[in-house]
């Protein structure tokens, strides 16, 4: 079973620790608990794909502290990105970026939650997801995390934030191609986010 942490800072520093040493560590979100890893770690993202026991063909978002994090990866932040997550980061969008021409398009939030925004603080940008086997209810606590992943040992620790309120999941929009183009409605509607940036597809 998962080790219980305390999201105080050394709970916070030896869960940054578990991910670089390409560990699996469950933390709440501002939505549910999401399991992550260290991004750019293969064997990491593997290891978390099997804890889910979801296809590894599915991309998942990397959650990050600012936009200047997904610059410094080398993806492409244009003027209606910046507007974007100026009004809306932390919060309910998702953006998905064009990359370098060697890597594929890539999803980033940067979650409305404290000890999310502390972890990442500590670990740098590590893709999430929701921490659960797939198919199988979200969780909302950690006592939920540990029932999930109760028969086996593929999450190292659990940073106990205490519950958190689930809710609609993010809005996804993507601003890899010529046109901005909404993939999935969600915490902010179309309305909204076309008050910041113009019609978008």
């Amino acid at each position: 079973m998962a080790d219980r942490l305390v999201p105080d800072a050394s709970g916070i520093a030896h869960a940054a620790g578990l991910l670089r040493d390409g560990g699996l560590v469950a933390f709440p979100t501002d939505t549910v608990y999401g399991i992550g890893c260290t991004a750019g770690d293969p064997t990491a993202l593997e290891r978390l794909f099997a804890a889910k026991r979801r296809a590894p063909d599915k991309a998942i978002p990397l959650l990050i502290a600012s936009l200047d994090e997904a610059v410094g990866l080398g993806y492409r932040a244009d003027e209606p990105a910046r507007k974007l997550a100026g009004r809306f980061w932390p919060g309910g969008l998702t953006i998905v970026l064009a990359g370098p021409t060697d890597r594929p398009r890539q999803a980033f939030r940067v979650p409305d939650h404290p000890v999310a925004l502390a972890l990442i603080a500590a670990a740098g940008p590590v893709a999430t997801s929701s921490a659960n086997r797939s198919g199988e209810p979200e969780t909302f606590d950690a006592d939920e995390v540990q029932v999930a992943f109760a028969d086996s040992d593929e999450v190292a620790a659990v940073l106990d934030g205490g519950p958190v309120p689930g809710g609609v999941a993010s809005s996804v929009l993507d601003l890899s191609g010529e046109r901005p183009h909404l993939v999935r409605e969600g915490a902010l509607p179309r309305s909204e986010l076309e008050s910041v940036i113009g019609p978008i597809d």
